[in-house]
């Protein structure tokens, strides 16, 4: 029911008003506070943890821009280059605007909701027949003005799931940059190993080539028979099968690459220098403890501030099932063009008040929704929390796995080298048949390629774990959300103008409603 005063009781409701503006300051609903995860209470980085042990005594490397610990300046400009210019970065940056719009609109709230402007002219006419014509002129004008308290902070919850939403997409956007700097890296070290690989594929060619040819001179002289010829050509043309399905992959991942930095599909001018050099370095120097490195990763930050927010959208809900407190005002002018018309000035004011008492459990149950919507986005924060840890810990893994296999391959490459060149003497002093030549050929190309394979693997699963660790965001945050020629057309196009001069929060900064002090729901 709605309840109104007006009348002489000004003071009173000037009184009333500013206790009830006093008052409310106790927002209904529960306090967000930052979930903990049980399960990883006692976690203490696992297979990371043991690289860790290893790096002890070792100068501090770069962590925030892990790409440069690579020592490649083309990777390093390709890496800056990706995260400023791809389409699904900068689609993350203007839903930081949408949400920064969508704070605005919240903190309005704490302002006067209704406010209304109207006036009217009329002019009517009478024709008489006989006599003179009459003509009357009668104009109004009024304005009106209704304020909902904020007495149990519905509008201050709405605030802070505004400021949630607001941070939860700027974790987003950090989170695209991790993305896309670890697909830049990794895709900048596949097209590295390709080029090796074709390298390699050429060199054993051209070597199998060269039996081949000296298997077709010794046939024909009588001095071999046409199985080792058949034998060398066989080997010698699968090996050259290889090469296109290479150039293939090659250029395939070049396209993937170049769309990344939003360029047209192809090789990238760039890359000419440093061709076939695997990019390899060691693991940074990790110093946060695990549960802190976790909570640093972009994708849990975003999850925890949308619980945040949802936890927010609860108090929203609670508030409705309480009374609607609000100062409504009007004041109006009339009068006519009639001769001696009086002139006549309307006014009033008064509290409002409005209760929703007999919902039939809408709003109750409304609370009951929010609530379950909030512990599903509890239960999904608990999974990516877990699932980024699972991340790290098969980083870690895959790249010890991958560095220990390094060494070995490496002697094998030198023992199956050893291998051909006796294979090649013995065959050439007719102590060995051309198999065995053949068999060590058809190795020493296996281990090579395995070789190569690992390398990159080593430099993929380091990218992977770096990945993993949630590294490379920082950096972004001092850089616009979008470039000038964007910013003018939106300028032009809607007033923006103020909006995108704020520049992104530092990379520490948090909601004041997420603090560790707030108490748990």
């Amino acid at each position: 029911m709605r309840q109104r005063l007006a009348g002489g009781a000004g003071p009173r409701l000037a009184a009333l008003a500013a206790a009830l503006l006093l008052g409310g300051c106790a927002a209904v609903g529960p306090d967000f506070k930052r979930p903990e995860v049980q399960s990883l209470a006692d976690w203490s980085g696992g297979s990371l943890a043991t690289l860790a042990a290893e790096q002890r005594g070792r100068p501090r490397a770069q962590t925030e821009e892990w790409w440069r610990n690579f020592n490649d300046p083309v990777l390093d400009a390709l890496v800056a280059e990706a995260q400023r210019v791809n389409p699904n970065v900068r689609t993350a940056g203007m839903r930081i605007l949408e949400a920064r719009a969508q704070l605005a609109i919240a903190g309005s709230l704490l302002y006067p909701q209704q406010q209304q402007v109207s006036g009217t002219v009329l002019r009517t006419g009478t024709e008489a027949s006989s006599g003179p014509d009459t003509v009357l002129t009668a104009y109004s004008i009024g304005f009106g003005i209704g304020w909902e308290i904020d007495f149990w902070g519905k509008f201050r919850r709405s605030i802070e799931a505004a400021d949630a939403g607001y941070f939860a997409s700027i974790a987003q956007y950090d989170d695209l940059q991790v993305l896309v700097a670890a697909q830049t890296a990794s895709f900048y070290a596949a097209i590295r190993t390709l080029e090796l690989r074709l390298t390699i594929a050429h060199e054993n060619a051209a070597l199998q080539k060269r039996s081949l040819e000296i298997t077709e001179r010794l046939f024909k002289h009588g001095s071999d028979s046409e199985l080792d010829v058949q034998q060398a050509k066989s080997q010698y043309l699968s090996t050259l099968a290889t090469i296109p399905q290479l150039e293939g992959s090659l250029r395939q991942t070049q396209n993937a690459l170049s769309v990344l930095l939003a360029r047209p599909p192809g090789p990238l001018p760039e890359m000419a220098a440093g061709r076939e050099r695997i990019p390899q370095t060691g693991l940074a120097i990790v110093a946060d403890m695990p549960a802190e490195m976790l909570r640093r990763r972009p994708d849990v930050r975003a999850a925890e501030m949308q619980l945040a927010a949802q936890s927010a959208l609860i108090g929203v809900s609670v508030a409705d099932l309480y009374p609607s407190i609000a100062l409504l005002g009007s004041l109006g002018v009339a009068s006519t063009s009639l001769p001696g018309a009086v002139r006549k000035f309307d006014w009033a004011i008064g509290p409002s008040l409005v209760w929703n008492v007999f919902d039939h459990g809408r709003l109750s149950n409304e609370v009951l929704v929010q609530d379950a919507r909030f512990q599903q986005l509890y239960e999904q924060y608990q999974g990516t929390v877990l699932q980024a840890a699972r991340e790290v810990d098969d980083g870690a893994v895959g790249f010890v796995a991958n560095r220990e296999q390094v060494p070995l391959l490496e002697e094998s490459v030198k023992a199956a080298k050893r291998s051909l060149d006796i294979a090649t003497i013995q065959y050439r002093e007719g102590m060995a048949g051309f198999e065995r030549v053949l068999d060590s050929q058809r190795a020493l190309f296996n281990q090579q390629e395995r070789l190569v394979n690992n390398l990159g693997n080593v430099a993929q699963s380091l990218i992977t774990l770096y990945k993993a660790m949630g590294g490379g965001w920082q950096q972004a945050r001092s850089r616009p959300l979008v470039d000038d020629a964007t910013r003018e057309t939106m300028a032009e196009r809607s007033d923006w103008r103020e909006m995108l001069a704020v520049p992104l929060p530092p990379p520490d900064a948090a909601p004041p409603q997420t603090t560790p002090e707030k108490e748990e729901r």
